[in-house]
């Protein structure tokens, strides 16, 4: 991300190719798969596809420039007993600077291997971080008893 800022819809920045910057997210989200680490920033970056402007683009090259140089980071599986299923949820309150919503961020781990993740961006403003931690822990439970069943 570009630094001691926070993205929003960026009303008087240069616009850049739709195409290009879709392409990109499209990418990035494809990686997602393996490289959790950025899930977050990635979804954050998605939201601004339909009106893109230079400042996107700079954080989505920023990605990319992480990711050249992690490029040995990645989900690795290997065999052990440790079947045990613990999750883990978080909220960024009033995260969205356009508008005012939190979002929402889980991972469920199988033992210590990571099984599923999320980042979504929550339907409601919420007043307090409490509240948004709340929706998120909801959330993160909704998705634990999935799994159980």
């Amino acid at each position: 991300m570009i630094e001691n800022k926070k993205l929003d819809k960026d009303l008087h920045g240069k616009p850049v190719d739709a195409t290009l910057y879709r392409g990109m997210i499209g990418s990035l989200m494809y990686l997602t798969a393996s490289r959790l680490d950025r899930i977050y920033v990635v979804c954050l970056c998605a939201r601004y596809q339909a009106k893109s402007t230079q400042k996107h683009l700079q954080a989505v090259k920023r990605i990319f420039r992480y990711l050249k140089g992690t490029i040995n980071m990645g989900l690795w599986y290997s065999k052990d007993t440790d079947m045990s299923l613990t999750a883990y949820a978080d909220a960024d309150h009033v995260g969205c600077q356009d508008t005012r919503r939190s979002t929402s961020r889980s991972a469920q781990f199988l033992g210590d291997k990571l099984i599923s993740w999320s980042a979504k961006k929550q339907k409601s403003t919420t007043i307090s971080s409490t509240e948004a931690e709340y929706i998120a822990l909801s959330r993160c439970c909704s998705q634990i008893l999935w799994m159980r069943s």
